[in-house]
């Protein structure tokens, strides 16, 4: 029997950036839930894949090409923890580094946009994300197609720029997936690293944003949303807050960061609008990252 890929099951896993490079399915035979934009077995604490995601790609302000990858946490309560290594490895960077900063702790759900593999402007290689887990293997891609293009890093978005973040006051603004990124800092096991995260936005308002604000009056947005993560490590990472505030104007939240291990970490802060990474769909208008380096002795 010849077989086929559905073609809304293609459309499907375009689209949510998931599909692996080679995916054959008999017409007719269902698709493991793993390789569905979002399949997952509801109700299911743990046991389930990481699967990662193409998001898209987008000219970055030094002139290079950024790729963007997110990924799908299918569990509601286990959060794995992948090494750089074999399982966990960025393949085809221009430097040849398998550790490009993708995560290696995974929180539970959908998260968009956790990392960005850079390439010259001219660079024709391919550049892969390779993560195994659950005894299963996924080789997501990046592209360059233009119906990939994310186009709100350039305020292409009816003019509304991601946010920006840095985690010092004389440090250079970051924003869009490839943000910002800072360190290494000194830390001990055990007590607490002060982590302060700055952040400003332009206080634009589109799309749904705008219409909030309409109908809550005073044309001023909401403040924006601060969210630590760990993001590399070999130990846990306790934050006293894991979410804070700051005015969409700009302002300093602050965490206290402590580590249960030694070992080279980085903590990703992710800056949201209203809207939100949930809602802000292809166009990634709505949130940026920081990355601060940390070194646990």
């Amino acid at each position: 029997m010849q077989t086929v890929v559905n073609p809304l099951i293609r459309l499907l896993l375009l689209c949510s950036g998931m599909a692996a490079t080679s995916v054959v399915v008999a017409q007719g035979t269902p698709l493991p839930i793993e390789l569905l934009p979002l399949g997952k077995d509801l109700g299911i604490k743990s046991g389930q894949t990481v699967t990662p995601a193409y998001e898209g790609w987008y000219e970055d302000d030094d002139g290079q090409i950024a790729f963007s990858f997110g990924y799908y946490n299918r569990n509601t309560e286990e959060e794995l923890d992948i090494p750089v290594g074999p399982a966990n490895r960025v393949i085809g960077a221009p430097d040849g580094n398998p550790n490009q900063g993708q995560p290696t702790h995974f929180a539970v759900e959908r998260h968009w946009g956790v990392f960005v593999v850079k390439v010259p402007a001219d660079y024709d290689g391919e550049v892969a994300w390779h993560l195994e887990n659950q005894g299963k293997t996924f080789l997501i891609p990046a592209n360059r197609n233009l119906d990939f293009v994310i186009d709100a890093i350039a305020g292409d978005a009816g003019g509304n720029f991601p946010p920006e973040v840095r985690f010092s006051e004389d440090a250079a603004w970051g924003h869009g997936p490839a943000g910002s990124t800072e360190g290494p800092v000194e830390a001990r096991v055990g007590r607490a690293l002060t982590v302060n995260t700055y952040a400003r936005d332009d206080g634009k308002a589109t799309g749904l944003m705008a219409s909030f604000v309409s109908q809550t009056g005073g044309g001023r947005k909401p403040p924006l949303r601060v969210h630590w993560f760990k993001h590399q490590g070999p130990g846990s990472v306790e934050f006293s807050e894991q979410d804070k505030t700051v005015p969409v104007d700009g302002g300093v939240a602050t965490t206290e960061a402590t580590f249960t291990a030694p070992g080279d970490y980085i903590l990703r802060a992710r800056i949201t609008e209203f809207t939100g990474p949930e809602m802000s769909g292809h166009s990634q208008c709505c949130w940026s990252n920081g990355f601060l380096k940390v070194n646990v002795r």
